[in-house]
């Protein structure tokens, strides 16, 4: 596959993690979250991926206020940048492993569905769809998102007219969200987003990613990440397999070692990875075209 030569960057602000006391830069409040996606916009991203938080503890929320408060603010700015809200909450289970039917603290389980309510409510540009169950890190926390719960969120948001972003994170996730394209609950063009690094998903390995972009449908558009120190290699790594990137807060802290990053400072240098790789910088708009979304209001 040719490198891409017109990159779409996207920006994930902040993130459902347990970052909030390592960084001062961490947006929590729905004005500070809002602030991060315009310093993103501005420093080149054409689309901003949207967590909440609790505003008090800086905990993961998924409040539909506080979406709806985040995006306001980022229009009233008049700011131009694609609006990508995560519909991922709510999958969180943490089990006693020695009692594996009695839920701890941390556990977050709502069906398909109850997952989607901002989504409804703002009709945002795109919103995520994760697409499989996950040990999600050590110890025992699952992500659960079951065939059923999937197939019922797909078609709900092809009715609500958004476009689900795809988050991949192992191969047989890939595998599943061609069968919810195969069985019409997906419209082109399929848009996907390969999350690698993520213990214990997919390794950030260029082989493994190489290995997934040669199982994806025809015509998709996608991007990759990874976490950590990982990030920026993962931006040259994804142009140069041909897809767009992620940067962000969400997955890494960093500019260099020791050096605390902002959303805009990650853009920046995304940015000039993109361009030292003689690729060009995608539009709002451009990305729009590209992603089959609706002209700006």
């Amino acid at each position: 596959m040719p490198m891409n030569d017109s990159v779409i960057i996207t920006c994930a602000l902040t993130g459902a993690g347990d970052t909030v006391g390592r960084s001062p830069h961490v947006p929590v409040t729905p004005e500070q979250i809002a602030r991060s996606a315009v310093e993103a916009a501005e420093a080149g991203a054409a689309v901003v991926h949207i967590h909440v938080r609790d505003p008090e503890t800086g905990a993961p929320a998924r409040d539909p206020r506080l979406y709806r408060e985040v995006v306001e603010r980022v229009k009233e700015t008049g700011t131009d940048v694609v609006i990508n809200l995560t519909a991922g909450m709510g999958g969180d289970l943490v089990i006693d492993p020695e009692d594996p039917l009695t839920h701890l603290p941390g556990t977050d389980l709502v069906s398909g569905l109850d997952r989607l309510p901002h989504v409804e409510d703002l009709l945002p540009d795109i919103c995520t769809l994760d697409c499989g169950s996950l040990n999600f890190g050590d110890g025992s926390n699952l992500y659960v998102s079951t065939p059923d719960m999937l197939r019922t969120g797909a078609k709900r948001i092809q009715e609500l007219g958004v476009r689900p972003e795809l988050e991949i994170f192992d191969t047989g996730q890939l595998w599943f969200a061609k069968q919810l394209l195969a069985e019409g609950l997906l419209d082109d063009p399929t848009v996907f987003q390969l999350c690698m690094g993520i213990p214990w998903g997919a390794p950030a390995e260029p082989g493994v990613l190489q290995a997934m972009v040669n199982m994806l449908p025809e015509g998709a558009q996608w991007a990759s990440f990874a976490l950590g120190r990982m990030q920026m290699p993962w931006v040259a790594q994804s142009i140069l397999l041909g897809g767009n990137v992620r940067v962000g807060l969400e997955d890494n802290l960093y500019l260099s070692r020791g050096v605390k990053a902002t959303n805009g400072q990650l853009v920046e240098r995304a940015v000039q990875i993109t361009e030292l790789l003689g690729a060009n910088v995608a539009t709002p708009d451009e990305a729009r075209q590209r992603l089959g979304l609706k002209p700006r209001a």
